[in-house]
């Protein structure tokens, strides 16, 4: 287990005012664009502190940790941008890695639980269906709108200790 160093991540972003507006990032109907970050990341054109990868499904540290140790599960084989899009068996891969996730953070992390978000449309930042495993510790409140971008050297430390965490198949 790594000693978490709650002042690292534990910086929240300030939250905006609330909007009216559609948001941008997915609306329903559209075609996946496979121009965004998370289509990127499966390709290697951007780089992600990876806690986990086969040939189905990645698993990354999220770039603005609500919480320290927060980590984000895609598939790499659905297009799909929202549950409404996504085959049962591609979301069955994606919340098998996501349990072995959150027991990694217990073991990894000392985390006390964890949090499974998984939003559609509203609050969904990138338009590829993503889960987040958020690990949750007594006395410490997550950010409530994403923490401060952090870059992947400051993550990789979380990878490295989920990684050696993670519980066999």
């Amino acid at each position: 287990m790594i000693p978490i160093v709650l002042p690292l991540l534990a910086a929240c972003a300030p939250v905006p005012p609330p909007s009216t507006a559609t948001p941008p990032a997915v609306v329903f109907g559209l075609p996946y664009d496979t121009r965004n970050p998370f289509a990127r990341a499966i390709r290697g054109e951007m780089p992600v502190a990876k806690v986990y990868e086969d040939a189905h499904v990645l698993a990354f540290m999220d770039h603005a940790p609500v919480s320290p140790g927060h980590v984000l599960v895609i598939s790499k084989d659905s297009r799909a941008r929202n549950l409404l899009e996504m085959r049962d068996r591609d979301l069955k891969r994606v919340l098998d890695v996501a349990r072995r996730i959150g027991r990694a953070e217990l073991a990894g992390l000392g985390a006390d639980g964890f949090t499974l978000e998984q939003n559609n449309g509203f609050s969904q930042s990138v338009p590829h269906l993503h889960v987040h495993v958020i690990p949750r510790y007594l006395g410490y409140s997550r950010c409530p709108a994403g923490g401060v971008i952090r870059p992947v050297e400051q993550l990789e430390p979380f990878a490295a200790a989920l990684r050696g965490a993670l519980p066999p198949k």
